[in-house]
């Protein structure tokens, strides 16, 4: 695992320990020593750390004018025993909504599973974003199987087109709007 990077692509145009409007600004990294592990494996030492011991992230982008994040997950989300979306919401959300974003695009390629519990914290941030959404794009099936068990799709679009989009061949101004007009379809507006 310790080889799966975040996606880079993007960093000449964004990069979250550089933002002073990110929650993760100053952050500072080690181009070979690994310290964070997920399931005992070591992961790669670009992903941020955001207050869970099996969920990591990289925020990949925050348009601030067009009110978008881009976040890419990697590890195990357990709402269960470590109240990840607590830690996602106060931690990463929470700073970025202060901040005018309301559309979430959460990547969950390298999630390898999730567990879920109560909604509370989802409820809370998709009334925290006024018109705006919360996207989970690319999970594996069996983790989007785990969201419909938990009735997340009130709060956070997946499943569908959202579940092998090819989103590394858009920039992030391209990506939004494409998952604009994927989420107008879905509410038919």
């Amino acid at each position: 695992m310790h080889d799966i990077a975040p996606f880079d692509r993007w960093e000449d145009i964004y990069d979250s320990s550089s933002d002073p409007r990110s929650p993760l600004y100053g952050t500072r990294y080690h181009d070979s020593l690994c310290t964070n592990a997920v399931y005992n494996y070591y992961i790669h030492p670009y992903w941020d750390e955001m207050g869970s011991s099996t969920l990591y992230l990289k925020i990949l982008y925050a348009g601030y004018q067009e009110n978008f994040a881009v976040i890419e997950l990697i590890g195990e989300w357990n709402d269960v025993l470590h109240n990840d979306i607590m830690y996602l919401k106060r931690n990463i959300a929470e700073p970025l909504i202060a901040e005018g974003i309301n559309k979430f695009l959460i990547i969950g390629e390298h999630v390898l599973n999730f567990h879920a519990d109560a909604n509370d914290y989802y409820e809370e941030w998709f009334d925290e974003i006024g018109d705006g959404w919360i996207v989970g794009l690319n999970f594996r099936d069996h983790v989007v199987e785990e969201f419909s068990r938990a009735r997340l799709d009130y709060y956070i679009a997946f499943g569908g087109g959202f579940t092998s989009f090819n989103w590394r061949r858009f920039s992030p101004e391209q990506l939004c709007k494409a998952m604009t007009i994927m989420m107008s379809r879905r509410l038919g507006i």
